[in-house]
């Protein structure tokens, strides 16, 4: 005999659902975005420590082009030339700051806003220039002397030195650092907030990087 079990008032018993939310897509939902680690900021590994790079300026060899992106695009286009394996330079800082929850936090920034250094012949210009995420691009002319700027930025940000730019060419004295972690470093004294301070140009840009001077034995270049 089969028997049938009834809701008390013989209407068929229902589910219980949660009452019904419509959404709302205007309202912010609390997501926890990652932080990014540092992109690679030179390729290949050791472009800046080649003997560089056999300067030719009558034949159509690889050189120094300065590299004006689109607005925070550097990122994204040090990621496609990489894939694209043509050489590039983009001096990357860290930034330290403290989140909405507290805890300190790291991103990773360009030194110099907007622009990147790539070393390739007017092919790999020309195929930089098809990502789309490039504004301008100017042939650098003194090759050399960019390249002893940058190998200066770049052992700056590798000693793990707090650095910030200066988007200002500063005049002055030309010092040396003659010992300590700066050892063979170039630059000008510069005084900010009565302290110390080298400023490392990119003379191509007329911008560079100050770093802070405690103690450090210098000599004079001039």
């Amino acid at each position: 005999m089969n028997l049938w079990v009834c809701h008390p008032g013989g209407r068929s018993p229902r589910t219980r659902h949660a009452p019904y939310k419509p959404y709302n897509p205007c309202k912010q939902q609390s997501v926890n975005m990652p932080i990014l680690a540092a992109e690679p900021d030179v390729f290949p590994t050791d472009l800046l420590s080649q003997d560089i790079l056999s300067f030719n300026e009558e034949c159509d060899e690889s050189r120094w082009w300065a590299v004006y992106t689109r607005s925070r695009q550097e990122k994204q286009l040090m990621r496609q030339l990489f894939a694209l394996e043509i050489p590039y330079y983009c001096p990357i800082i860290p930034n330290r700051f403290r989140s909405p929850s507290g805890r300190m936090r790291t991103s990773y920034l360009p030194l110099f806003a907007n622009y990147l250094f790539l070393f390739g012949d007017v092919l790999e210009r020309y195929r930089a220039l098809q990502t789309n995420l490039i504004v301008n691009m100017i042939e650098v002319k003194d090759g050399l002397e960019l390249t002893r700027d940058l190998r200066q930025i770049q052992r700056l940000i590798q000693l793990g030195s707090p650095i910030r730019v200066e988007s200002q060419y500063q005049p002055g004295t030309r010092i040396r650092i003659m010992a300590g972690p700066l050892s063979g470093i170039e630059g000008v004294v510069v005084k900010r907030q009565n302290a110390d301070f080298l400023f490392v140009a990119v003379n191509f840009l007329q911008q560079g990087a100050l770093v802070r001077l405690e103690g450090n034995e210098i000599e004079s270049l001039s």
